[in-house]
């Protein structure tokens, strides 16, 4: 995997998993509106540690889950 400069994160707009439910589930938070990268944390630790994936690799990252084939 490429390695991406980590982006200031100070500020940014963060949204729950669709799949986040009011019972504190196991979910993910991803951050919006940040150029040529995905920041991802846990949902239930916003100040804990933050992965922080290429645009390209999440996007191929999603796109395989949401098409049901295994990595």
């Amino acid at each position: 995997m490429e390695r991406v400069s980590r982006p200031d994160l100070n500020g940014a707009a963060w949204r729950k998993s669709s799949y986040s439910n009011q019972a504190g589930g196991d979910c993910v938070e991803v951050a919006d509106g940040i150029r040529g990268v995905v920041p991802v944390r846990d949902s239930k630790r916003p100040d804990g540690p933050t992965l922080v994936f290429p645009a390209a690799s999440w996007t191929t990252f999603v796109d395989e889950l949401t098409t049901g084939r295994s990595l």
